[in-house]
């Protein structure tokens, strides 16, 4: 597919990771143009007045041109071949986006646990239903997860879901410490090192643009639920 010119726009929460972050790593990984609009001065209020007239449903999404892609999975799919992230065939390009999508699905979960009642209520006020579901997920649903991406035969060279992959690794080694030093990925482990070890992601990993996990986003630590 033909690279353009035309800079993304990604528009996503500032002060989190998040599900922006899945897609901050393909634009810096491919060294594309880019600018994360709700970082910049009035950021935030241009995303909501942007989100609005695009009738878009909720951030991150992706303007480029006078196109408005919203949902992780979805610009990842069409970032994936403008960036060489991504086979250029229909059958690669439609496998790829299922497992991002399973990714999607995983990443629900991890939120969950110290969210499970509502995403309107403080977690202090469901610590009790947390504390039974992050045992749940650290019994059933963590070891599910990890063993299915563990076992899974990936096309050669670096696609958007082995970044992805490498934030989910970083992601819940924040959040679930102890749990994640019991389950055995060894697959997962040294994927995740390939990854961290590339040139554009690795300036990036220690640079500004990198947003620390921290206990607003999806990756939560708190030590009860590990």
């Amino acid at each position: 597919m033909r690279k353009t010119k035309r800079r993304y726009l990604l528009y996503y929460w500032p002060s989190i990771p998040g599900r922006g972050e899945f897609v901050r790593l393909a634009l810096e990984d491919a060294g594309a143009a880019y600018t994360d609009v709700a970082r910049g001065k009035n950021g935030v209020s241009t995303m909501m007045k942007v989100m609005e007239r695009r009738h878009l449903f909720a951030p991150p999404f992706l303007i480029h041109g006078k196109t408005a892609i919203a949902q992780t999975a979805n610009i990842l799919f069409y970032l994936g071949p403008r960036l060489g992230l991504a086979p250029q065939g229909e059958a690669g390009r439609l496998w790829l986006h299922q497992q991002q999508l399973t990714i999607a699905d995983w990443l629900v979960e991890v939120h969950d646990v110290h969210h499970p009642i509502g995403s309107g209520l403080y977690y202090e006020e469901q610590k009790r239903e947390a504390r039974r579901r992050a045992a749940d997920f650290r019994a059933s649903r963590l070891p599910k997860f990890l063993r299915y991406f563990e076992t899974l035969e990936r096309p050669r060279g670096i696609t958007y879901l082995d970044l992805s992959l490498f934030q989910m690794i970083e992601g819940l080694r924040y959040a679930f410490p102890r749990a994640m030093r019991k389950i055995r990925h060894r697959n997962l482990e040294a994927l995740h090192d390939r990854v961290a070890a590339r040139p554009r992601l690795a300036a990036y990993l220690r640079s500004e643009r990198r947003i620390p996990f921290n206990e607003q986003g999806i990756f939560r630590h708190y030590p009860e639920l590990d």
